[in-house]
């Protein structure tokens, strides 16, 4: 994994408009020295929610869209959100100030304290640091978002606040150049309680969304809250010290006591206990570990004592590339996403079109005072018709179904892969590490010509001692669990692709399949039935023969992962069609196959094959998933409508797919599969919300129902709406958090 972020930092100092693959934003490390001014850690690039291909190493605001950007990586060393806290302060200093503002105008002239003219003096002055100090923030946006020519919500809400103000100022200040028909109770009618309650609610309207985002993040921080924030070094003298995660490097010996969690990823060197993976890989039950077994950081040690040596830290361990694939998932733009920024960027010119329209509507055809009907309706307008809902509809959802997902061991890469993952009805699995445990396991020896059993499965791990090949360490071990005395081999050969030889005890051992007998002149006839029997059962047949002559066979076979049938159930249950592709023997495929259910089966293939597989059912149309772990699946994982990753297998497969399940469980295929559905729907809720939202409130504020019914809307309600509507989809969107998978 590459450090982008290092690149960001120094290339782009300022806004960085550049668009990323699916591939990007990984290695970013986990642990980052905090900046001396406290807040988020030093070198934090800030990414906005909406436009993730916006970025910058300060806080800041979207030029886009105006929103806040906010950490590209939350971080547990977080110590608030600065903009919460500001927008907090500006609304309840100045929220004694609107309240008094909008008293005086709804019942200042029934109270008789002033004179109206005066009122309005009092009620500018009192407005002034409402307009100016707390929504600076919001002119700021809105005039960023003309600079850049990318109108969206601020745009709006500084044309309505602004011409409600600029107007009530100069009815303040020079009522003389306004006709009498502006004349209302001693003076020219002001808006300044308008503008002093949009600013105020729209403060609120963010402070509640900002609280609702921080949520969005919870998963994130949930990873990285697993990882213990020390570890045990062991020293060359024996001595043992604790020492921050970030001062443990490879190679380190690390003392695992039990109740403690493995502090990064390793192999065990001595010892032997039991660790709970749940929280990495959702499997409930405890997985025995001892010397020569891999350790992933994070988890929990449950009994004995482990020493254990660093092999991967930092932003190497499976926990962070976890942590990154969430954050940068949470960070794509879903295809629905696309659709909805082109609408909101036209829709904030139209808002535009129609608020202007409403003013000369009102100003020439209305009743009188028309031309104030007229600005307070262009307000209202440019109020409730606010783009916000609109832009959070699919990134809330996105973010917190990708949190989600993480919690439960389905890792998306990107927002893509959780919207086309709902429409995939063809499934090609591989065999080996998917379906099947991919770890070969000794099944059997049958003895020939006098050998037992016994004598057949020493002398073949005598001889295997020397190879490298799995079903050789699968004789071996065998071997030894069972505590057969082992001779060195002699004139140890491997024959490629067809067995070993060798000279074990003064005898001529040559172990490997059909062909090699026949190299040998070996009769396997006496043992053909048998052989066969167990190829159909799945397993790998080896021949061995003494001095030219059969001794017996032996059956290795990778038994099926306990999880596969249940998963097979359910992916047929959901309608999908099932295909092996495999690049062991059709026999042994078929076996396999027929025991599962599977649809369709091909053995024998090679990874150009499953390429070539894939590519021929997307063109009779099917919508295809493809699932492996192995480097020689990366081709066709790539190729696939949706690619998923077993994490139990290989980086390449893994960085080739948009979807990895952490525990290479097959069954959250199916779980993913529910998600991606839910994800969907709960996008499409926000979005329909949004624009049901606008459609009615945008002419209900222009006044159209006004003829039928009398009914204006009010720009203090419009505001308050429009706060509400941002964050109910926000609302909405969490709500996603908590669905059943």
């Amino acid at each position: 994994m590459t450090d982008h972020h290092a690149h960001h930092r120094h290339a782009h100092p300022d806004h960085a408009h550049h668009g990323h693959g699916a591939g990007g934003h990984r290695g970013h490390a986990p642990a980052q020295p905090l900046s001396a001014a406290g807040g988020a850690p030093e070198g934090t690039i800030y990414t906005c929610p909406m436009h993730p291909e916006i970025r910058q190493d300060r806080p800041g605001n979207c030029p886009k869209c105006g929103m806040t950007l906010e950490p590209l990586m939350p971080s547990l060393e977080d110590t608030g959100d600065p903009e919460l806290e500001d927008f907090r302060r500006r609304f309840w200093w100045t929220l004694p100030l609107t309240l008094v503002v909008t008293t005086l105008a709804m019942f200042g002239h029934s109270l008789g304290w002033f004179g109206m003219a005066t009122q309005s003096w009092i009620e500018l002055v009192l407005t002034l640091p409402i307009v100016l100090w707390a929504g600076q923030p919001f002119f700021a946006r809105g005039w960023q978002s003309v600079v850049n020519r990318s109108p969206n919500m601020w745009t709006l809400i500084a044309l309505g606040t602004g011409a409600a103000f600029v107007y009530s100022v100069v009815a303040t200040i020079v009522p003389e150049v306004f006709p009498e028909s502006f004349q209302s109770m001693g003076r020219v009618g002001v808006y300044f309680e308008a503008a002093a309650v949009i600013i105020s609610l729209t403060l609120l309207g963010q402070m509640l969304e900002l609280k609702a985002r921080s949520q969005t993040s919870a998963a994130i921080k949930s990873l990285l809250g697993l990882a213990p924030k020390t570890a045990r070094r062991v020293s060359n003298d024996g001595s043992e010290e604790d020492v921050p995660l970030a001062h443990v490097h490879v190679g380190d010996l690390l003392r695992v006591r039990p109740g403690e969690k493995v502090p990064v990823d390793g192999v065990v060197v001595e010892g032997r206990s039991s660790l709970d993976e749940s929280m990495l890989t959702g499997e409930p039950l405890p997985v025995s570990k001892q010397a020569g077994d891999k350790l992933v950081g994070a988890t929990l040690n449950t009994s004995g004592a482990l020493l254990m040596r660093a092999e991967k830290v930092g932003s190497a361990t499976v926990l962070s590339q976890i942590v990154q694939m969430v954050a940068q998932a949470q960070r794509s733009r879903a295809p629905m996403q696309r659709m909805a920024d082109r609408v909101a960027g036209w829709f904030v010119l139209v808002v535009v079109a129609i608020a202007l329209l409403t003013f000369f509507g009102w100003g020439l055809f209305g009743p009188q005072p028309s031309w104030v009907y007229g600005l307070v309706n262009a307000v209202s307008v440019l109020i409730i018709a606010c783009p916000c809902a609109l832009g959070l509809a699919t990134p809330m959802s996105i973010m917190v179904a990708t949190g989600r997902g993480a919690t439960s061991g389905v890792l998306f890469r990107d927002a893509a892969a959780i919207e086309n993952l709902r429409k995939v009805d063809t499934l090609i699995v591989d065999k080996t590490g998917t379906l099947t445990e991919g770890r070969p396991a000794f099944n059997r020896a049958v003895g020939a010509n006098g050998y037992t059993e016994e004598e057949v499965l020493r002398l073949a791990a005598s001889l295997d001692q020397g190879s490298e090949h799995p079903l050789a360490d699968a004789i071996v071990a065998a071997a030894r669990e069972r505590g057969l005395a082992l001779t060195k081999a002699e004139a140890f050969d491997s024959a490629s692709g067809i067995g070993v030889r060798g000279q074990v005890e003064g005898h001529a051992l040559a172990l490997g399949n059909t062909a090699l007998m026949q190299q040998e002149g070996v009769d396997v006839a006496p043992l053909a039935k048998d052989a066969e029997a167990l190829r159909n059962e799945g397993a790998s047949v080896m021949h061995l023969a003494v001095d030219g002559r059969l001794a017996g066979l032996l059956a290795v076979s990778d038994p099926v992962k306990a999880t596969t049938p249940a998963a097979v159930q359910e992916l047929h249950a959901a309608g999908l069609r099932v295909i092996m592709a495999t690049g062991d023997g059709l026999t042994t495929a078929k076996s396999v196959a027929g025991k599962l259910g599977i649809d369709e089966v091909h053995g024998e293939v090679k990874p150009v094959d499953k390429l070539q597989l894939v590519e021929q059912l997307q063109r009779e149309g099917r919508v295809v998933a493809m699932a492996g772990d192995g480097i020689n699946d990366a081709p066709a994982l790539a190729r696939a409508d949706v690619g998923i990753a077993m994490g139990t297998g290989t980086d390449v497969a893994m960085h080739s797919a948009q979807l990895t399940l952490v525990k290479g469980d097959l069954r959250g295929i199916a779980a993913a599969r529910r998600l991606s559905e839910q994800t969907v729907a709960n996008m499409k809720q926000n979005l329909l919300f949004a624009f049901v939202y606008n459609a009615l409130g945008v002419p209900l504020a222009a006044g159209v129902l006004f003829p039928f019914t009398g009914w204006l809307l009010s720009p203090m309600i419009a505001a308050l709406a429009m706060s509400l509507s941002s964050a109910s989809v926000v609302f909405n969107a969490l709500r996603l958090g908590r669905a059943k998978g």
